[in-house]
């Protein structure tokens, strides 16, 4: 019992809670696992995903290739066990600026579109965490059309 209540309090106010390198490292494994989410959305494995996933973190949060590879590995374990998105995108709602948000959209569209194709199931695992993000529709467009450049 003192385990659930415990459990509760830190759900209710984890991120208030914690210490600053604690929320960081949190911050960090809801982005990965937001953008393996949208790779695992097609239910193929594709490492050009893998490899573009990788790239993004190592950008966005300045880390190196062996640090943004154990951040996809402690993310995917957290992925195979999440019930929700939610809780992972209130965590980037509270921690991010708007522009860092879009940030995180534009990096869910170039994982999306890693392999030339956006498939049905990854556009909406796109636009579900868009939502969650409070990512408008208008700058959702604009986002993928800078991302996706088709070959005419």
């Amino acid at each position: 019992m003192l385990e659930a209540l415990n459990d509760l309090f830190e759900r209710a106010f984890g991120a208030a809670a914690a210490p600053p390198e604690d929320r960081e490292h949190a911050l960090r494994v809801a982005t990965a696992l937001l953008l393996i989410e949208v790779a695992r959305a097609d239910y193929v494995h594709d490492a050009s995903e893998d490899a573009v996933i990788c790239g993004e973190l190592e950008r966005f949060f300045g880390i190196d290739g062996e640090a943004a590879e154990l951040l996809m590995r402690e993310a995917r374990r957290e992925a195979d066990h999440a019930v929700s998105l939610q809780s992972f995108t209130r965590r980037l709602v509270e921690q991010l600026s708007e522009a860092e948000r879009h940030r995180v959209v534009e990096m869910l569209w170039r994982v999306a579109l890693a392999d030339a194709r956006l498939e049905k199931h990854e556009d909406y695992v796109v636009r579900q965490v868009a939502e969650l993000l409070y990512v408008s529709q208008s700058d959702l467009i604009r986002i993928r059309n800078r991302v996706y450049e088709p070959s005419l």
